[in-house]
């Protein structure tokens, strides 16, 4: 069940679903729009689903899913297993400012983690992000507050990533190039992934000498930072790609052709784009920060300066110059191949139904 189907969650349950043949599943998604009603009315959207009805074996949710208003409207389900798959958290997205105060999000993935049986994150940093803000959440509450619980949550929660399919994962003809690196920014367009530094970044690296050329791509929406317009503007001599590939063999050659995919972002719950340019060959530039530390080598990390981009910028000039000086080499994340991963996806699942077996359903 996947209550806002956005890119990467349809990717991750398609790919699921492929990985995971020896069981027999049904979806229910609901479409990537009007957040504030998908994140509390979903349970509601799916009042009179007939799939619901059905004797399940396991539950699959999503991070968007209402899983305790879910089992409250669905007294059917009560006894069913659940798996809650923590795409992101609500405790730690940034500020955009435009957002209407409400706790509602943060207490929507709270009591599904309290309903589930067992909590999955895509990284650690996503996982002790949750528990800290739940926490500082709970600590805020007059009374009443139940001892313990988030505890028990950090108990029954693992760490699985989302898989990176092994065919990204290429040995490359030719070396990289460490005169003129082929620069690859591949987020989507929107102010979390902090376009103004990476223009800092880039104009950083023109005024220190540092020749590059670039390719600016990713999903896009209609209002977007203008910063986007300053960049193409000021690099268009230097750019390779710009704007959205509308297929997948076109973005596989360009993650494969470029040398360094780089990262600005304040808020990444995992980097998918990031760990698939790394599995095709690039080095990786990123900030010290979010889930980076568990994949990017610390020699590719530049230092963190979140309250201070100018800074910031002149740390990843830094870093990058220096990668390009010691011709440095690939690390590609291994740990993330959907063919290793994809047994763990399959114990876990196996262990809940077991589980469930064993105790006659009465847990």
């Amino acid at each position: 069940m996947s209550a806002y189907d956005a890119g990467s969650h349809r990717r991750w349950r398609e790919q699921l679903v492929a990985s995971q043949p020896d069981f027999e599943w049904q979806t229910l998604t609901l479409p990537p729009r009007f957040f504030r009603w998908r994140i509390r009315g979903n349970a509601l959207s799916w009042l009179n689903e007939p799939q619901l009805q059905e004797p399940w074996d396991l539950l699959v949710v999503t991070s968007m899913v209402d899983l305790a208003s879910l089992k409250s409207f669905q007294p059917q389900l009560s006894a069913t297993p659940v798996l809650l798959y923590m795409h992101e958290n609500q405790f730690a997205y940034p500020d955009s400012g435009d957002q209407h105060g409400s706790i509602d999000p943060q207490m929507v993935n709270l009591y599904s983690a309290v309903v589930a049986d067992r909590v999955v994150f895509n990284s650690e940093w996503n996982r002790q992000s949750f528990l800290a803000g739940g926490t500082a959440l709970l600590a805020k509450m007059p009374d009443a507050v139940p001892g313990g619980l988030m505890a028990s949550l950090a108990e029954k929660s693992v760490v699985l990533p989302v898989p990176i399919d092994d065919r990204l994962y290429v040995r490359r003809g030719q070396a990289l190039n460490f005169k003129t690196p082929h620069l690859l920014w591949n987020h989507r367009w929107e102010y979390d992934k902090s376009p103004d530094r990476l223009y800092l970044l880039l104009n950083g690296l023109r005024e220190a000498g540092q020749a590059f050329r670039l390719s600016v791509v990713g999903e896009q929406f209609r209002n977007q930072p203008r910063e986007f317009q300053t960049i193409q503007a000021a690099f268009k001599d230097e750019l390779v790609h710009w704007g959205f590939l509308s297929t997948r063999s076109e973005y596989d050659q360009l993650l494969q052709s470029a040398d360094v995919v780089i990262s600005t972002a304040v808020h990444d719950f995992q980097g998918l784009s990031m760990i698939e340019a790394m599995a095709s060959g690039c080095l990786a530039l990123a900030p010290d920060r979010l889930a980076y530390p568990e994949y990017v080598p610390e020699n590719q990390r530049y230092r963190s300066f979140k309250d201070h981009p100018e800074a910031e910028a002149g740390a990843a000039v830094d870093t990058l110059i220096r990668l390009m000086a010691q011709r440095a080499t690939t690390s590609p994340p291994d740990l993330w191949r959907l063919s290793r991963l994809r047994e763990e996806y399959q114990g876990v699942l196996m262990g809940l139904l077991s589980r469930h077996q064993q105790t006659g359903g009465t847990e």
